[in-house]
């Protein structure tokens, strides 16, 4: 090839796919118009990484890079790339009808990838650095929720082949009650018993250690997503879990989120026509990041219990013939929009760090406080640390303490 050859592949604008994997990245290229240049494998590390983007560069201007899992595998490649100035795009998985018309291979994606970008098919920026840390704390609280649940299923069920002498005693305890008195306990020398009492004192040590170990990461996690979007967790009955879990379904990206209607079809609460017959009713989709939806219900949840507004519009909807189900859409949906807002626009929260300074300098305590507005003292305590929004009560409580 020619000096003059060489130039003019140089000047082609061209766009990079990424199919990502542990130990290796396979790297195409095409021209703007998707015609095949070149591909080539390299490792998953530093070195690899900038040969990989130096294989890029010198087949001409790089417009783009589709990378397949920008979050997993993809991850490492998708920071070189971002430190390097380049536009990195996350693509899904080629659908499987197209796997079974040209094949799979890392080529075969790789291309793949970048043609998504070069369509127009595969748009969204890859989440941001933010949540990596969120996303690792929330899931090690998940698996100590599950370890604990699962060591609370077999005390149960050594509980139910136990000698009698055991579960009399212990099997008509429940929760912590249970649990402490389990630890508390102390291994006879029977050779029958002691082997089970053994068990259920390591496995109550057990729950009582991922019980303070998912206290921990829950509150380390209210404090993360406190400071990355305090409007999304003061919003009410938002929680660090169901904050966390949005949070992570975003991206900590607004360019992710270009409509309300498309972030309420990634959470799966977008109307779906369900109409038969006379029937001419929706449904939710049954589609989308199903752990979000899960968020949402739960806030719903809280919603429909404790907040007024709430319960004044399921009442009103109740009487107007609909059912518990289609209330709940409809709240899931109204709550995806307020989401949708808090995810995308720079909310300012009131702000409450002055009201236990101000009743502690009065000498108020917490439960005359909630004698005088009939509330539980619970709910005096959230509203002073930030753990319940409430910004009407708030006020009101703030001009008492300066009235007492």
């Amino acid at each position: 090839m020619t000096g003059t050859d060489t130039a003019a592949v140089v000047e082609h604008v061209v766009i990079g796919g990424v199919d990502s994997h542990a130990d290796t990245v396979h790297v195409a290229v095409v021209t703007d118009r998707g015609r095949q240049i070149a591909d080539a494998e390299f490792p998953t590390t530093a070195a690899g990484y900038t040969a990989a983007l130096a294989f890029l560069a010198a087949h001409g201007t790089v417009a783009a890079v589709g990378v397949e899992g920008t979050s997993s595998y993809g991850s490492g490649f998708t920071h070189a790339a971002r430190e390097a100035g380049l536009t990195v795009v996350e693509v899904n998985r080629p659908d499987k009808a197209e796997r079974r018309r040209i094949g799979k291979s890392d080529p075969i994606d790789a291309y793949a990838a970048a043609r998504a970008v070069m369509s127009g098919r595969a748009t969204s920026a890859p989440k941001g650095d933010a949540v990596a840390g969120i996303r690792a704390l929330h899931n090690a609280a998940r698996s100590a929720i599950k370890a604990r649940t699962a060591s609370l299923n077999q005390i149960g069920h050594i509980l139910i082949s136990a000698p009698e002498s055991i579960r009399a005693k212990y099997e008509v305890l429940r929760g912590d009650k249970r649990i402490d008195a389990l630890v508390r306990l102390r291994v006879s020398s029977d050779p029958v018993h002691a082997p089970i009492l053994t068990a259920l004192r390591t496995l109550a040590r057990r729950v009582q250690s991922l019980t303070a170990e998912h206290a921990t990461l829950t509150e380390e996690l209210g404090t993360l997503v406190t400071g990355l979007n305090p409007g999304l967790r003061a919003a009410y009955g938002v929680g660090p879990d169901t904050a966390t879990q949005l949070l992570i379904t975003a991206g900590d990206n607004p360019a992710r989120l270009r409509t309300e209607a498309s972030f309420a079809a990634l959470c799966g609460v977008a109307p779906v026509p369900a109409s038969s017959g006379k029937t001419n009713r929706h449904r939710l989709s049954r589609g989308g990041d199903r752990a979000a939806n899960g968020a949402l219900y739960r806030i719903a949840l809280v919603r429909m219990r404790r907040d007024q507004r709430t319960r004044d519009y399921v009442e009103r909807q109740t009487k107007a013939g609909r059912t518990k189900k289609e209330i709940i859409r409809l709240l899931k949906r109204a709550i995806a929009r307020e989401v949708f807002r808090l995810l995308t626009t720079t909310v300012e929260v009131p702000e409450i760090a002055d009201l236990r300074p101000a009743r502690q300098a009065k000498n108020i305590t917490l439960t005359a406080a909630a004698n005088h507005f009939g509330v539980w003292p619970a709910v005096i305590s959230n509203i002073e640390r930030g753990l319940r929004r409430d910004d009407t009560f708030a006020d009101s409580y703030r001009s008492w303490l300066s009235a007492a």
